[in-house]
């Protein structure tokens, strides 16, 4: 590869820098006009690439959007489609995974009396733990990359950050893959009620916020907490320590059951005894005390009262404007303003919780085409978006090095250690270490080094790709929205190789 001067290498960090300030994309009104169009299908998708660009062009724009906020089933190119049959998370059920290797773990908690045996027993244990969860991440980027519904995809990141549990605890590894697949992609552009109803239903985040040990007289609070102040209301939108812990008594009896045996229930409850794959409603654990929610009685009946509580959080006014708040934040600006909130929110409640109506309030607004092209993005947007921009749809063989770099910009999938979720604003991510890594990734891409185009293995199989970022697109569009000052470096680029880096390490390309 060309090896770069120092002084170019400072001026394209220099560069990096100014993105931290003011967004150098001129606002555009008209989603018509060449940039407004892919400024916009920058925004709603994971990144524009030239076939995205070319598809929405060929269909125009409203009808492309109302395709992406009411999709039908994702077909994705066959050699990326191949990758993810040929999983292990693609061929085995959870609760057949979770079996395998809760037999595992027994056998050598059990049968292992060598202490080194049981060392190497419970490496490998880790070890298929890991494995699985790389796999979660690896089909997440791949359709990220690839998928038609490139808004679905986005929105599925979205709530899995909304409702995030991490993989790191207990053997959260191997239910993320379904939890993601099966709680949240069907529910990201549907009826929010829904989609809280499948992450309260799933074992992934019942394990994570330890409602699987809240029971009748040993309450805890933990899941009931974070429902309220992370997935529904908000902080200071009214609720009381009391709602909390009468949500808590609610909720006692939710829990996972890993085994296939059903717990011995008392006679005049085993009509009320629930099991649903993993999930488990035990009565014996259930409080059947009457409770007083947010201001009224819920009578003590069992799994219908979980039910009750969700409709009523998610009809509270509170829940629509929080959610619309971080719904604008998340694709308008870091602060957004707050008569789209409101807009947003009313749309909320006027539909019952409708996702995608809520959406195209605010993807048909002013204040969204204002914004376009100043919102930073976050690692795993910059990462996917560059990839997508790149390699358009050349399909990539290993994921890995995406995965390294998102952790080393402390993002990774799953990875997030605490409920509230990874920053969705600019502050979070703009850091100097942040873009001199950036820097370095742009290197790697924009030199057709990164690894992408060599599978793993022990007969690894590559098909080189050298990046053509110099195209159609670039010269239609991108070109337009370029600062003069990022013009004049890439002017200066003394090869391809280092023009790529200089274009992807530039400021637009950190905006969306």
């Amino acid at each position: 590869m060309h090896t770069q001067p120092i002084a170019r290498s400072l001026a394209a960090l220099l560069l990096l820098a100014g993105c931290a300030t003011a967004p150098t994309t001129p606002t555009v009104s008209r989603p018509a006009d060449t940039v407004a169009l892919s400024n916009a299908l920058n925004r709603i998708t994971w990144g524009v690439n030239n076939t995205t660009y070319q598809q929405a062009e060929k269909m125009g724009y409203e009808r492309w959007l109302d395709q992406q906020l009411r999709p039908g089933t994702a077909v994705l190119p066959a050699a990326a489609q191949a990758q993810i049959d040929a999983l292990t998370i693609s061929q085995k059920s959870m609760p057949q995974l979770v079996e395998e290797l809760e037999n595992q773990r027994r056998d050598y908690d059990k049968a292992m009396a060598d202490d080194e045996a049981k060392k190497a027993a419970q490496r490998a244990y880790q070890q298929e733990l890991n494995r699985l969860a790389k796999e979660a991440a690896t089909r997440s980027l791949l359709r990220d990359l690839y998928s038609p519904n490139q808004l679905q995809e986005q929105m599925t990141w979205f709530w899995m950050n909304h409702f995030n549990v991490h993989q790191g605890k207990a053997n959260l590894r191997v239910l993320v893959s379904d939890y993601e697949d099966t709680a949240i992609r069907p529910h990201a552009l549907g009826k929010f009620r829904d989609l809280l109803s499948a992450t309260l239903h799933h074992p992934a985040m019942i394990r994570y916020l330890d409602n699987e040990q809240n029971a009748a007289n040993r309450i805890n609070e933990n899941y009931a907490r974070e429902i309220m102040e992370l997935h529904t209301m908000g902080v200071d939108s009214g609720y009381t320590q009391n709602d909390v812990q009468q949500l808590a008594r609610i909720l006692t009896g939710v829990g996972v059951n890993l085994t296939d045996k059903m717990p011995n229930v008392r006679k005049d409850k085993q009509e009320q005894y629930v099991r649903k794959g993993l999930f488990e409603f035990n009565p014996n654990r259930h409080d059947y005390g009457d409770k007083v929610f947010l201001g009224q009685t819920v009578k003590g009946r069992g799994l219908a009262e979980v039910n009750e509580a969700l409709d009523r959080l998610c009809r509270h006014p509170a829940t629509a404007r929080y959610v619309s708040r971080k719904l604008a934040i998340y694709f308008v600006a870091d602060e957004p303003p707050q008569s789209l909130v409101e807009r947003m929110a009313a749309q909320f409640q006027a539909t019952d919780g409708d996702i995608a109506a809520v959406l195209r309030v605010m993807f048909t607004s002013p204040e969204f085409t204002q914004s376009l092209g100043s919102k930073f993005k976050d690692p795993v947007h910059y990462v996917v978006s560059a990839v997508r921009l790149t390699y358009d749809d050349k399909i990539i063989l290993n994921t890995s090095p995406m995965l390294n770099w998102l952790n080393r910009m402390a993002e990774p999938l799953y990875g997030r250690q605490t409920p509230d979720g990874y920053p969705l604003t600019q502050s979070g991510w703009a850091s100097p270490g942040q873009m001199t890594t950036r820097f370095e990734i742009a290197k790697a891409i924009g030199s057709g080094a990164a690894g992408l185009f060599k599978s793993e293995g022990t007969q690894p199989v590559e098909k080189p790709a050298f990046p053509q970022l110099a195209n159609a697109l670039y010269y239609q569009s991108l070109q337009k929205s370029l600062a003069p000052a990022t013009r004049q470096a890439l002017e200066q680029a003394a090869s391809p190789q280092e023009w790529n880096t200089l274009f992807l390490s530039s400021p637009e390309l950190m905006n969306r």
